[in-house]
């Protein structure tokens, strides 16, 4: 009898190991492909979120920059009722005596052109239902509305309440932006910047120099632009489109990442930036894992730790950094006023009864004559000084907010040295800050001096959240500013008494 040959067994058994090697090999694949794209799924969810995040934060920063520019050209404005002659003088008035009336209308006019170089205005003036016009009219103002210069006019005053409108486009022009506020009824008072001057307003810092940023009217036509030639143009279509008739929403498709913040008469502020762009980083690290994954089949539990870091980190820090963006003042370095609020309210809101807050706002004292006088530059000098100076007075455990162009607010919730009260703790922290502005000198000959008013409110004494606390402190400012400024208040309930007389 012939012996059996054993190859039929070795060849079932090189088999067997083969289809166990593919079989493995196939698990480990198809697991490691599942949770890496598991895990870029996951990863570009967070990021869309946190991006969409801080494309509403930053839009709504925009938006407020340029509520508060716009406040400002308004109160220079209104400085021209400072003469009694810009409000009373009808240069329509048959009766008018020719005499009389060439001295008021220089009256006016000197006055007008004194507040003119306040602010980089085109227009600054007053136009009379005759057309006839005092102060700084420019020649392109005249040229643009013509012999009815002072209808057009009249039809941008859209407040009803405050006589006033602002305006841009007329007549396909959208070099300027117009303010226009009703004197009675056959005059208005005229002034106008350069749309170009809103490129301050819209500064858009570098590490977000890829998102867009426009001022647009009610039917989308573009007022600003970063890019010059879109002025005047309609949205493109796909960002129209996701805009729609919305005015304060966050939108994201394909496309486009779109921030819309409805502001004043009717415009929009709204922010750009192409998905892919926001994704970028997310797609490069897709490609990475799927092919690092594949190659690392053999030893898939390596592979998979160095996927989770490499995943993660990025992610953190490009995260980190977009968060730190969205929700500092970037001129002064502590929380914006969102951010402040938002952590304040929740810090009081967690505290118990027995704990100790106190909520103060600082208010510069003659901020205004530091811009006025020595210029905004200086102005921001000192604003960014004034956030150095609270960081150093205050421990980290306490929260540093800038919540208006020149008032800042703190929460104080450090524990006072061993042996202070933490009323006296508030106290010694007060007079540090006021000291130090007492000692705070600006302008090329340092003979420029700015002082701080301050108002306290503490908790859970004057109230039990940062609305209650808030309003409280800001009474106790009110008396500060009222009494001597350069000091500081603690509410108490005579100062609301107070203030209601």
């Amino acid at each position: 009898m012939s012996k059996r040959s054993p190859r039929p067994s070795l060849k079932k058994i090189r088999r067997l190991g083969l289809s166990m090697i593919i079989g493995y090999a196939l698990i480990v694949v198809c697991a490691i492909a599942f949770v890496s794209n598991l895990a870029v799924r996951k990863t570009d969810a967070v990021l869309k979120s946190k991006v969409i995040s801080l494309s509403s934060s930053l839009n709504v920063q925009m938006q407020l920059n340029l509520d508060s520019y716009m406040s400002r050209l308004e109160t220079i404005s209104t400085l021209a009722f400072a003469a009694d002659e810009a409000y009373t003088y009808d240069a329509t008035d048959p009766n008018n005596d020719e005499y009389e009336a060439i001295s008021t209308e220089k009256v006016i006019s000197d006055k007008l052109f004194s507040l003119c170089i306040m602010d980089n205005f085109v227009d600054y003036g007053i136009v009379y239902r005759n057309n006839r016009t005092i102060g700084k009219i420019s020649n392109g103002t005249s040229s643009l509305f013509g012999d009815k210069i002072f209808d057009e006019l009249s039809s941008m005053i859209t407040h009803d309440r405050t006589h006033d409108g602002w305006a841009a486009g007329y007549n396909e022009d959208f070099k300027r932006i117009y303010y226009v506020k009703r004197i009675h009824e056959n005059a208005l008072l005229v002034t106008s910047v350069y749309a170009s001057e809103l490129q301050s307003v819209f500064d858009n810092p570098e590490a977000l120099k890829d998102i867009d940023i426009r001022l647009v009217n009610k039917e989308h036509r573009i007022i600003f632009s970063e890019n010059r030639e879109e002025i005047g143009q309609t949205l493109p279509p796909d960002i129209s489109i996701l805009v729609g008739d919305q005015i304060n929403a966050t939108v994201m498709d394909s496309e486009y990442l779109v921030s819309v913040n409805g502001c004043g008469d009717d415009w929009l502020v709204i922010s750009t930036i192409p998905t892919k762009i926001v994704l970028a980083e997310k797609n490069e690290m897709k490609t990475y894992i799927y092919m690092l994954a594949l190659a690392a089949a053999v030893i898939a539990a390596l592979v998979g730790a160095y996927l989770s870091v490499m995943l993660t980190d990025p992610v953190k820090e490009f995260v980190a950094n977009l968060d730190t963006k969205a929700h500092s003042d970037q001129l002064t370095g502590i929380l914006n006023k969102q951010s402040f609020e938002d952590n304040a309210d929740q810090r009081i809101s967690s505290s118990l009864s027995i704990e100790n807050l106190a909520l103060i706002i600082l208010d510069l004292d003659d901020f205004k004559g530091v811009n006025d006088t020595l210029g905004h530059a200086y102005g921001d000098k000192v604003l960014a000084h004034t956030g150095s100076t609270l960081r150093a007075i205050f421990s980290t455990d306490d929260l540093l907010g800038r919540v208006g162009g020149d008032e800042f607010a703190v929460l104080i919730s450090s524990a006072p040295e061993s042996g202070m009260s933490f009323h006296d703790h508030v106290k010694a922290k007060c007079e540090a800050v006021c000291q130090a502005f007492r000692s705070n000198y600006t302008g090329d000959d340092q003979n420029f001096k700015v002082s701080a008013s301050l108002g306290v409110a503490l908790f859970p004494e004057h109230g039990s959240s940062f609305g209650e606390l808030y309003k409280c402190a800001d009474l106790a400012l009110y008396r500060s500013k009222r009494t001597s400024k350069d000091t500081f208040t603690i509410f108490d309930p005579s100062i609301d008494q107070e203030v209601s007389k």
